[in-house]
């Protein structure tokens, strides 16, 4: 996955961290496509990024455009459907943190040669 394109600072990231259980892999990797596909859709969404270990810890971070987008995409039904799921089967332990980005600085190698 390539790095999320942000604009300018501020922003706000929602950090996920999580230890997947042993349980329904196929429908958890289903969910989370289709979680990634509709958060692409809400108004506020910036970018995501995430990663995931062969012991199943996993870190995602979306991107948002305020608190407001950020709480609407908490409440949406279907993401609170895949939230119970979570709890209920999909993970051993998750945690979320909220921040604000205040200052982004990168490097990208020259593609040109």
């Amino acid at each position: 996955m390539a790095n999320a394109q942000t604009p300018q600072p501020p922003y706000y990231a929602v950090i996920f961290t999580s230890l997947r259980s042993d349980q329904d892999a196929e429908a958890y990797a289903q969910m989370a496509e289709r979680m990634v596909e509709l958060a692409k859709q809400q108004p506020g969404f910036l970018g995501v990024e995430s990663v995931r270990d062969a012991e199943g810890f996993g870190i995602t971070v979306s991107y948002w455009d305020s608190p407001e987008s950020i709480r609407r995409w908490k409440a949406h039904t279907e993401h609170q459907i895949a939230q119970e799921k979570g709890k209920t089967g999909w993970y051993e332990q998750f945690f979320t943190r909220v921040c604000l980005i205040e200052q982004e600085y990168g490097w990208k190698r020259n593609q040109e040669r």
